[in-house]
């Protein structure tokens, strides 16, 4: 009990709205908190008479109890045929290129169903350590044999990169109509991923290796997208990313069909044998929308 008190007053911030939502006395669940922060030896959190925060120690030892009592719950569900309902932090890492209008269709639909769920979206874009971090799952676009073997990774969907351009840049530059002609092109670079300025595309004749100028390299693919909207270069983006602005006008498809490659979302997460409801269905629904990719909007 007193684990799920502390969880309860960590996510909530507060003694006194845990005590409301668990139905306790505020004396009790402060009580609770005590209890366990006299057994493991060490402060969990800061207190102050308007305030309650997570001290360093107490954010670790959050992550890996949020973790047991999502088990526990799950293991108890199991027993007693009963379907939990999903509620809780949900705390995604995920790419940013997924920080478009469709994905928060796809967020804004999800909380109209599990309302009782607080997502956490962590789009920093660098690889974090789920276990160590407190993630509940991560969204990567990336091989399953590239993941640490103690992670699962489950397929979402398609993500199709399309090589861009602003009509300006082509304009200053010369309009390209083969392979060939990308040699020499200004590139906005992705830093994620270790290559360098040769990329490989497959042509009618088969692979073909071209050489660009890299003038822009940034692991964020926002400003990647931005600087090509302006004109600086030529970009390979997540097509759901830039669509947008393919169908305005503002940027265009340089050899479709060919300038291209595809990859596949997964949704990646700690091997457990009781996956959370939260988790569960947050993957589940994905997965009904081939990734964040397809979302049609629910009729209002």
């Amino acid at each position: 009990m007193s684990l799920r008190v502390f969880c309860t007053v960590a996510e909530l911030e507060s003694f006194t709205a845990a005590s409301l939502r668990l139905g306790l006395s505020p004396a009790m669940t402060s009580k609770h908190v005590q209890r366990l922060e006299d057994r493991l030896g060490i402060r969990l959190l800061n207190r102050t008479s308007r305030h309650v925060s997570l001290t360093e120690a107490g954010a670790l030892y959050l992550a890996q109890a949020r973790q047991a009592l999502d088990g526990l719950d799950e293991v108890e569900a199991a027993l007693s045929n009963v379907a939990l309902s999903p509620r809780g932090t949900l705390k995604v890492s995920a790419p940013v290129w997924i920080a478009t209008a469709m994905m928060a269709g796809v967020l804004a639909e999800y909380h109209r169903r599990y309302p009782d769920v607080c997502l956490d979206l962590d789009l920093s874009g660098r690889i974090v350590n789920l276990v160590d971090e407190g993630f509940d799952l991560a969204l990567r676009a990336t091989a399953p044999d590239r993941l640490d073997p103690g992670l699962i990774a489950r397929p979402l969907g398609q993500i199709d990169f399309r090589l861009v351009s602003a009509p300006s840049y082509l304009e200053r530059t010369g309009r390209i109509a083969r392979i060939a002609d990308l040699n020499g092109h200004q590139m906005l670079m992705y830093s994620g991923v270790n290559i360098g300025p040769d990329l490989t595309f497959n042509g009618p004749e088969g692979p073909e290796t071209v050489r660009f100028r890299i003038v822009l390299r940034s692991g964020n693919e926002t400003i990647l997208h931005l600087a090509a909207v302006e004109g600086m270069g030529l970009a390979l983006l997540p097509f759901w990313m830039v669509q947008p602005d393919v169908a305005a006008g503002r940027l265009e498809i340089v050899l479709p069909g060919t300038a291209a490659f595809s990859t596949t979302l997964h949704a990646v997460y700690p091997s457990r044998k009781y996956l959370s409801a939260k988790v569960r269905t947050f993957i589940d629904y994905l997965a009904s929308h081939n990734g964040p990719c397809t979302y049609d909007p629910p009729p209002k």
